[in-house]
């Protein structure tokens, strides 16, 4: 398992940074106080402790943030990362891999004594999809990633009589987890989307999220689709989020969304306005690791020293 070795911050960018020892990672931004934090897809540098040492055998007395890298990792092979490559940092933070080295166009000072600098060639940068703290000592490890599918059902939607926000919002909301390689709008006919989520089962979609369908309207079909594909229900991601969301509202009551797993992919109903969106999803978020690593048999498939 990797582990962050240290924290570093520079007021600039291209700065020799200081080991603080701790820091806030905020999501699509950085590390909270560094001069390198909100710099497109380059939000937070990370360089191996093994990488350092390659210089130290060169004569140079350097050390973690020398290299003006924000993390100094050991015991992770971070030139081996796939672009693309979620790691989970610490407890809470989730970072994606977006380039493996760089090009060096102004020679540093470290390259002028040594005539060779290793952060070009061994440093990696991330963005932060999921925001929390880290410290030295925490663990720095890979975590699998999921193939993801949106369905949006709505007749207003498919006629192009209303703008589909709740399939983006899903989107971003499961990026921690997953890449959305489905988009799908369609009108609330039952038979158009028995076919469609058949069809993503087959594709081999870890999860499918649906969007609207799931209230009293003669039209609201979701449900009885979703329970015509499904091979297993999963009647507690429904019932959880009715109990949670009518906290909010007493009409979460009269949702009739299902949940279940067809094969190996989850398929899950969710409201069709972003507000409820966001508030069923923060009840399904604790457990979705939980249920994709059982469902896939990925879990702990991407550690590696």
């Amino acid at each position: 398992m990797g582990e962050i070795i240290a924290v570093c911050v520079s007021a600039k960018r291209g700065e020799r940074k200081k080991d603080v020892g701790e820091g806030l990672l905020i999501k699509g931004e950085g590390l909270e106080g560094d001069g390198h934090a909100g710099f497109a897809h380059r939000q937070v540098s990370l360089l191996a402790m093994e990488s350092i040492e390659k210089m130290r055998a060169k004569g140079l007395q350097v050390g973690p943030g020398d290299f003006a890298e924000n993390l100094t990792t050991r015991n992770i092979e971070l030139v081996s990362l796939p672009i693309g490559t979620r790691l989970q940092a610490g407890p809470e933070a989730i970072l994606r891999v977006t380039q493996i080295g760089k090009e060096c166009h102004d020679r540093c000072a470290i390259y002028a004594l040594a005539g060779d600098c290793v952060m070009p060639r061994e440093g990696i940068f991330t963005e932060v999809l999921k925001g929390g703290r880290i410290k030295s000592g925490d663990s720095l490890q890979p975590r699998p990633s999921y193939r993801f599918a949106v369905v949006t059902v709505s007749d207003k939607g498919a006629a192009g009589q209303r703008e589909d926000r709740s399939g983006p919002l899903l989107g971003e909301l499961l990026l921690p987890w997953g890449d959305i390689e489905r988009s799908v709008l369609l009108p609330d006919e039952k038979a158009a989307l028995v076919k469609e989520l058949k069809r993503l089962v087959e594709e081999g979609m870890d999860a499918i999220f649906t969007s609207g369908g799931t209230g009293l309207s003669p039209r609201d079909i979701t449900p009885e689709a979703t329970l015509e594909v499904i091979e297993k229900p999963v009647p507690g991601i429904a019932e959880a989020m009715r109990r949670e969301s009518y906290a909010a509202t007493p009409r979460a009551m009269l949702s009739r969304a299902a949940a279940g797993i067809s094969g190996k992919t989850l398929i899950v109903n969710l409201p069709g306005s972003p507000k409820a969106v966001r508030e069923c999803f923060s009840v399904l978020e604790p457990v979705l690791d939980h249920a994709l690593e059982t469902l896939t048999g990925r879990g702990g498939e991407c550690g590696t020293a």
